[in-house]
């Protein structure tokens, strides 16, 4: 049994569902069944209970996933500890915009118990990359926000977040219990540079052309907010800072937090990373 083949069999075991697994995994799903198929064979026994109601596990294979987890994760740690020998254990992490989240730091120090000998770079990108460098090639995981161009990446939610208005305090939307975005339509917003990737800035302008001044940084939206009376969006539960308010946005998707990657990178230290990630954002 190959370690690869096992990997989508633990995906369908996981997911069952077939469809749903081969977009995790990032292929299609025909060569996803052929595997499975061909793991039952070498198996010689059926692992999976396919009917209209949908996907199950035989006996077998929930024995088969957890022996399978607990090869794939003795690999993982093998691949660990040869990095390690060959002076090859680090991993740069790219982080956007404001990194004050909690869960960050639960991550950070889940990786360090975890991974205490590898060492941990950290890149942080202002709000003109949402993918933290991967892209460039200048980081190796990334912790960020969606939406944005995933061509050639593997992207994993972490969690949603509410979004709001970010208003001056004496702004007399700021008196509001909510708003819609058709309340600040003829409001200027903030905007990022030319060449910021657009689907990125169209999910903060809230899916219009917007006009108004350009910003990189958190830090420079709540000042253009403040000095310039300018409106925009921001997390619900960021602390906006004194003189500033920040009023919930209720026709407007959450903001995902994800950890995304290279889908071509199969170093291990990133497979972890985000295990790691997905429990820290969930404590």
């Amino acid at each position: 049994m190959e370690l690869r083949t096992l990997r989508y069999f633990v995906a369908v075991a996981e997911e069952l569902h077939f469809g749903r697994a081969a977009a995790r995994l990032h292929m299609s799903q025909p060569p996803l069944s052929r595997a499975i198929k061909q793991l039952e064979t070498e198996a010689g026994a059926a692992l999976f209970i396919r009917s209209s109601a949908g996907v199950t596990l035989t006996p077998a294979g929930a024995v088969l996933l957890d022996e399978a987890r607990a090869l794939l994760d003795q690999a993982d740690r093998v691949r660990e500890r040869v990095a390690a020998a060959a002076g090859a254990a680090t991993i740069t992490v790219g982080i956007l915009g404001d990194s004050t989240d909690p869960a960050a730091t639960r991550l950070a120090n889940a990786y360090h118990r975890r991974h205490p000998r590898v060492e941990v770079r950290i890149r942080e990108t202002d709000l003109t990359d949402p993918t933290c460098g991967l892209h460039a090639g200048l980081v190796d995981v990334a912790l960020t926000r969606e939406p944005f161009d995933e061509t050639g990446l593997a992207v994993h939610e972490l969690r949603t977040d509410p979004v709001g208005a970010l208003l001056r305090a004496d702004d007399p939307l700021a008196r509001r219990d909510s708003l819609n975005l058709a309340d600040l339509a003829d409001r200027r917003w903030f905007l990022f540079p030319k060449g910021t990737d657009p689907v990125w800035q169209s999910y903060w302008n809230g899916g219009e052309l917007r006009e108004g001044p350009v910003v990189r940084a958190v830090h420079e939206c709540r000042q253009a907010v403040l000095w310039n009376g300018t409106v925009g969006m921001t997390l619900l539960d960021h602390e906006p800072g004194e003189g500033l308010t920040v009023v919930p946005l209720i026709d407007m998707p959450p903001s995902r937090a994800v950890v995304a990657w290279n889908e071509a990178d199969t170093n291990p230290l990133i497979r972890s990373f985000v295990q790691i990630a997905t429990a820290a954002y969930h404590d």
